[in-house]
């Protein structure tokens, strides 16, 4: 079956695309605006380049139109921290992804807790196993689409001592949540590479 996306609507692409590029790892991105903390899940989100070290999230809009607490937020202070998210804090990430007033923190109502690792960065969610603290590099115009690319820069990154496996190679080994269409899934069975003759 064959679709021509110049035909469809905007939901059916989204629905084609979400259940074929897959799956998409989570960024649960944390965010402050005047004391303020906003925790949001993003999944249209991936690494894009070791040199300069950055990471691409798309991010929408309120359900009114206006830009969500992350864009604006990172708009306004050029600052985010993106956390991985593991099996431990799948319900509370499912619950942030709910649309909040901007006065309102996604960490007090949900019970998110956060420790601050490092100054003039936002926190990262207590326990997380990986975090990337950034800097907003550059934003994407998409003509009229209220969806917005966010290139950020990795400044730092935390990891758990218990999810590197070997310090000198900086092997890392830890299941992240990931997005498939509306569900989320762990990666399963990893496969080794074959040796290349």
């Amino acid at each position: 079956m064959l679709f021509d996306y110049s035909d469809a609507t905007s939901i059916e692409i989204y629905k084609l695309m979400s259940q074929s590029i897959i799956p998409r790892p989570i960024a649960w991105v944390v965010t402050e605006d005047d004391g303020i903390i906003n925790v949001a899940p993003f999944s249209y989100f991936t690494g894009l380049s070791s040199n300069p070290p950055t990471m691409i999230l798309s991010v929408g809009h309120k359900s009114d139109g206006t830009p969500k607490d992350t864009l604006k937020n990172l708009r306004n202070s050029k600052r985010c921290t993106v956390c991985m998210v593991t099996t431990p804090h799948f319900e509370t990430m499912h619950f942030s992804s709910k649309e909040l007033d901007s006065s309102q923190s996604e960490a007090e109502t949900f019970n998110i807790k956060t420790t601050s690792i490092f100054n003039g960065f936002p926190p990262m969610i207590e326990e997380a196993p990986i975090a990337f603290f950034c800097e907003l590099y550059q934003e994407i115009s998409l003509g009229e689409s209220k969806t917005i690319p966010i290139i950020v820069e990795i400044r730092h990154q935390y990891i758990d001592d218990k999810h590197i496996t070997d310090k000198e190679r900086l092997s890392i080994d830890f299941e992240p949540v990931a997005r498939v269409g509306n569900s989320y899934t762990l990666l399963g069975e990893r496969i080794d590479p074959p040796k290349i003759p």
